[in-house]
């Protein structure tokens, strides 16, 4: 008995995931083992479940579930952005690889967990479920897991681009300069008094406007490197809308 031929129709947008030799073209034939369901069918060929909108067989909407039969036509449709993620309030968790992503997140209000060491794809996997967190990585392997509560994967390799387009997928609201870069902790208003004893003469006597972070401690300012991060929040703020209720305006500087 023959095995099941069907012919599948990828986006552009995610021929990144398909082999080299089929992303020019418009469709390409799949043979199947008669068995797979339609999701397998479509990790089989390097696209993450993650990053699929919707599927199709002849037209008509399918679910992941679905056997393909012979001489059907499958869809595959990229998510539609902005993507609502409903259960829970958005929240991300970050893979080892993505620091920069998660300062710069954070940096917007964003609530971005992420632990600087590899605790291994299981680990983060359940950490993502058991939080309700949308895993954010660019390993393709690790948004295959069954166990995410939700997933993403991160398109380039470069912070700036990576930060466009988690803002753009995911439309966060954004409170700059109200987290922690450091552990992710909300910052309060500090007194100069009650944080004196964290910093350096010089810093003593050239700010008077601090912020504290209620889980660390850390103290931030308006120190050197201000004007850099600012320009990163005010880009943000403009291609990605206003702040979410006010925002504590500190530097970012810890003592």
């Amino acid at each position: 008995m023959s095995r099941p031929r069907i012919t599948v129709t990828v986006p552009p947008e995610l021929h990144v995931f398909v082999p080299a030799e089929r992303r020019h073209a418009e469709a390409g034939e799949v043979v199947t083992d008669g068995s797979s369901s339609l999701g397998h069918v479509v990790e089989s060929l390097g696209i993450p479940l993650t990053e699929v909108g919707r599927l199709t067989v002849d037209g008509r909407e399918a679910a992941v579930a679905h056997v393909p039969a012979d001489g059907e036509h499958i869809g595959v449709h990229a998510v539609v952005r902005p993507q609502q993620v409903p259960g829970a309030p958005l929240r991300f968790l970050l893979d080892v690889h993505l620091g920069t992503l998660a300062r710069r997140l954070r940096l917007l209000g964003v609530d971005a967990a992420y632990l600087n060491e590899d605790i291994g794809d299981p680990a983060l996997a359940a950490r993502s479920a058991r939080e309700k967190r949308v895993m954010l990585s660019r390993d393709r392997g690790l948004l295959r897991r069954r166990e995410l509560w939700a997933g993403a994967y991160v398109y380039s390799d470069r912070p700036e681009e990576q930060l466009d387009d988690v803002l753009q997928r995911f439309a966060p609201d954004l409170a700059p300069w109200t987290r922690c870069v450091a552990c992710n902790g909300p910052l309060t208003q500090a007194d100069k008094d009650d944080v004196q004893d964290r910093l350096e003469g010089g810093t003593q006597r050239s700010y008077d406007v601090f912020a504290q972070c209620t889980g660390c401690s850390r103290v931030y300012w308006k120190g050197a490197h201000h004007a850099t991060l600012q320009a990163v929040v005010d880009r943000a703020l403009r291609a990605y809308g206003s702040p979410a209720g006010p925002a504590t305006d500190t530097g970012r500087r810890t003592g």
